[in-house]
């Protein structure tokens, strides 16, 4: 099958076809949904399930469904979950042991087959933080082998932002609008005059034989210029952003800041924001055993630099106030990130000043920071 190298046009019909042909490949296929009051990430059986004529309203705290117009899919932001909740699951088992009634044990690593996936509908935020958890699960002399399975034959479908969210600030982070690597297809809904749509641009092969066949046409002026103007448009509608500094200097020049104390009084230390973060990686593991003590398995499961006892060494946690825990997250996903992994840890998602349940806006905490430091500098 030759593969597709010019850009096409879908229509609802062919989206359809597009989905159908990926779950009879055998493909889970992962999109977004809406369920239980939010847009959430779920297996889908057709695109028929996806969140047509929804859209989300956000702020520091706040997430709420509206209904929209215009029908579109995709035009919502970033909703509870991203796609490390599939590639690198809150909860793993690892292997399990069992002791033979002669008092021989048997350990059994877990060889449970895994699904392959097809993401449909991944933000351009979202991309970039697949490449970073790529980066830090897959590029080091630890290669998490779970993780590098699952995300080896993950086929990405991403979905261009044009109406991001009141949170959202990827701008910022050179991580959209637009989705410009990393995607096997790319979408860009578009709704008018002329109908409703979808863009696409081929980013792989696998991409372009996947294409190739359904049903589609060659893009259009009209569809192609519309599609360019809606996810540059889009570069304007960020609802925060992020002060144009140094972030990595700004925080390893800030670690005895006043503004810590602030954002201390404030903060649960409940963990949300690393728990909603698409980066965030850190991972412990537990023993669990039946009440016999003859069964015993072994869990990897997510952790976060917000749990006391995650900095616990002999004696007790180094970091034991919630000041020194939200000081170490942000200067390490803004900062320290880059010595470890020659990136940013954050992508402008905006998911941890969503679900924060007291409304900390990272955005807001850095411009903060800033502030403080040019004040120290004018004082000197």
């Amino acid at each position: 099958m030759t593969t597709t190298s010019a850009a096409a046009v879908l229509d609802r019909n062919g989206l359809n076809a597009l989905v159908a042909a990926l779950v009879a490949s055998g493909r889970t296929v992962v999109g977004p949904t809406v369920r239980d009051g939010a847009i959430v990430l779920a297996a889908l059986d057709s695109a028929a399930q996806l969140p047509y004529g929804w859209g989300v309203e956000l702020d520091a705290g706040h997430y709420r469904l509206r209904r929209r117009e215009d029908g579109a899919a995709f035009a919502h932001s970033a909703g509870p979950q991203s796609w490390k909740n599939f590639l690198h699951p809150q909860r793993e088992k690892l292997w399990s042991a069992d002791r033979s009634p002669g008092g021989s044990v048997e350990v059994s690593t877990e060889t449970a087959p895994r699904p392959s996936y097809a993401f449909l509908g991944v933000r351009p935020c979202d991309l970039r933080a697949i490449a970073i958890q790529d980066r830090v699960l897959t590029g080091g002399h630890y290669k998490d082998s779970g993780y590098q399975e699952r995300r080896r034959g993950a086929f990405l479908i991403a979905a261009e932002c044009t109406e991001p969210g009141g949170t959202c600030f990827c701008v910022s982070m050179g991580s959209g609008p637009g989705a410009d690597a990393g995607f096997d297809l790319a979408l860009t809904e578009v709704v008018d005059d002329a109908g409703h749509r979808f863009y696409v641009r081929v980013g792989s092969e696998a991409g372009g034989e996947l294409l190739d066949a359904v049903p589609h046409r060659g893009a259009d002026v009209v569809t192609s210029d519309a599609a360019a103007a809606a996810v540059s448009g889009a570069v304007d509608k960020m609802g925060r952003a992020m002060p144009p500094v140094s972030l990595q200097r700004l925080m390893g020049a800030s670690l005895d800041a006043e503004r810590w104390d602030d954002v201390a009084g404030r903060c649960l230390t409940c963990g949300n924001c690393t728990m909603v973060c698409p980066t965030c990686f850190c991972t412990t593991t537990e023993e669990v055993t039946d009440l016999t003590g003859d069964h015993a398995e072994r869990w990897q499961r997510w952790d976060s630099c917000f749990d006391l006892d995650f900095s616990h060494l002999h004696g007790g946690p180094v970091r034991k106030s919630p000041r020194s825990r939200y000081r170490q997250w942000l200067t390490h996903k803004l900062g320290t990130w880059h010595d470890q992994f020659d990136s940013s840890g954050c992508v402008g998602c905006g998911r941890c000043i969503v679900w924060c349940p007291v409304g900390i806006d990272i955005t807001e905490e850095v411009a903060a920071l800033r502030d403080e430091a040019v004040k120290k500098e004018t004082e000197r």
